[in-house]
C-alpha cells in the first residue's frame, strides 16, 4: 500500500476534521489538543507552531518530542485495520492518532483515552 500521499498531507490540513469530529459529539478542542500532546510529548504551543508551519504528517511525528510510553496499550479496528497490527510506523502513528480521536468522538472518558 502506497501511503506517500498520506504522509505528505498537512496535518493543520486534518486537524480541523479531528475537531469537527469531536465537536459534534459535544467534546472540546481542548480534550483534542490534551490528546494530540498526550501522544506526541508536543506542549501547546509547539503544537500550535505545527499547525501555523503546516507541516506535514511526516514532519509531525519526526519532530514530536517522544511518542508517549503507553502507546502500546492502544488497540482495535481503526478504518479497517488493527492498529497495533499496522507494519508502517509512521502510519501506525496516524492510526493511533486517529483512535483515539475516535474514542473521544465515541464518548469514552479522558481518562480511559489517555490509558491512565
Amino acid at each position: 500500500m502506497d501511503n506517500s500521499r498520506v504522509f505528505k498531507m498537512a496535518f493543520a490540513s486534518v486537524y480541523p476534521h479531528y475537531l469537527t469530529k469531536a465537536e459534534k459529539k459535544g467534546r472540546t478542542k481542548a480534550e483534542v489538543d490534551e490528546i494530540i500532546c498526550w501522544l506526541t510529548g508536543y506542549d501547546q504551543a509547539a503544537l500550535q507552531r505545527q499547525i501555523d508551519e503546516r507541516k506535514d504528517f511526516t514532519a509531525f511525528f519526526a519532530e514530536a518530542p517522544q511518542l508517549n510510553p503507553n502507546v502500546s496499550k492502544i488497540t482495535g479496528v481503526i478504518c479497517g485495520y488493527r492498529v497495533e497490527e499496522i507494519e508502517d510506523p509512521l502510519m501506525q502513528k496516524i492510526r493511533y492518532l486517529d483512535k483515539l480521536i475516535d474514542e473521544l468522538a465515541k464518548g469514552k472518558a479522558m481518562g480511559k483515552i489517555l490509558r491512565e
